[in-house]
């Protein structure tokens, strides 16, 4: 049987989103809306339709503006709020550092703040055998960031930073794009991702990023991260306003009924997937 799904989540959403202005001139990159929904708001309805209770978010660029819009309880979250006073000059494994006391009370998912997702993506993690998950889809030629590689055993082998589709081949290994959505199990977040975290800020490495320490832990310390295939999956990383459109376009179409949630009339009316 798969374990429990996690009952809290932690979202990284401290940084500038500046490859998104003007939006961002005056609100935070999860915040910006795909066809009126805020991004965040979407992880936060996701995140509470599969079971989480409690969800803290690693703020800084417009703090405020994050608070005052998702509130100290979201639905039935309950949302607590960790501050990077230093969100403009540090990558986004500090922000999961100073995130350290969540992620030592137990099972949790692992989000960015930039990621619109359909609900099934969390679900997909949670139905795996697996304790550590990363979701993930092919790379194609419309994508850019960090990708993996993959075992013939499903989990992820290595780790490739600033991919284009210039690394695409043919004849070379198939590349997957990380979504930035993860489960981890108490005992690995103890042993093995916090403790890193500890050596890599207390090395002075503050910019380094999320990707940079799952891949130093898979390549390097041996973590078995296995890898969920989300290939028919909704989902979008905003980063410009070239993702924006694709995100709007994306979840602009009526949704399609699954195993986990089926479909009806009420909800094909809805332009946005919650």
């Amino acid at each position: 049987m798969p374990p429990d799904a996690p009952r809290k989540a932690v979202i990284l959403a401290a940084g500038f989103g500046s490859r998104l202005r003007p939006l961002t001139d005056l609100r935070p990159k999860p915040l910006v809306e795909v066809n009126g929904t805020p991004i965040l708001h979407n992880a936060l309805r996701n995140l509470e339709a599969v079971g989480v209770e409690k969800v803290t978010i690693v703020v800084g660029y417009r703090k405020d503006a994050i608070q005052y819009a998702c509130g100290s309880r979201f639905g039935r979250l309950e949302i607590n709020y960790v501050e990077s006073t230093v969100f403009d000059r540090t990558g986004s494994a500090y922000s999961l550092w100073l995130a350290r006391d969540a992620l030592l009370t137990g099972d949790c998912y692992l989000l960015e703040g930039d990621v619109f997702f359909e609900e099934d993506a969390l679900r997909y993690l949670s139905f795996d055998n697996a304790v550590d998950v990363a979701a993930v889809a092919p790379f194609d030629s419309t994508m850019q960031g960090s990708a993996v590689l993959l075992s013939e055993t499903g989990f992820i082998s290595g780790f490739r930073m600033r991919q284009t589709a210039a690394n695409l081949s043919e004849t070379g290994p198939k590349l997957f794009k990380t979504m930035n959505l993860l489960r981890f199990a108490a005992a690995t977040l103890s042993e093995t991702i916090v403790p890193a975290l500890d050596d890599i800020i207390g090395s002075g490495a503050i910019k380094a990023y999320t990707e940079e320490l799952l891949a130093y832990l898979v390549e390097r310390r041996g973590l078995q991260l296995a890898a969920v295939r989300c290939d028919g999956l909704r989902w979008q990383e905003i980063d410009n306003a070239e993702d924006l459109r694709v995100a709007e376009t994306i979840f602009a179409r009526a949704c399609r009924p699954s195993a986990a949630r089926p479909c009806n009339a009420s909800d094909c009316s809805k332009r946005e997937f919650l």
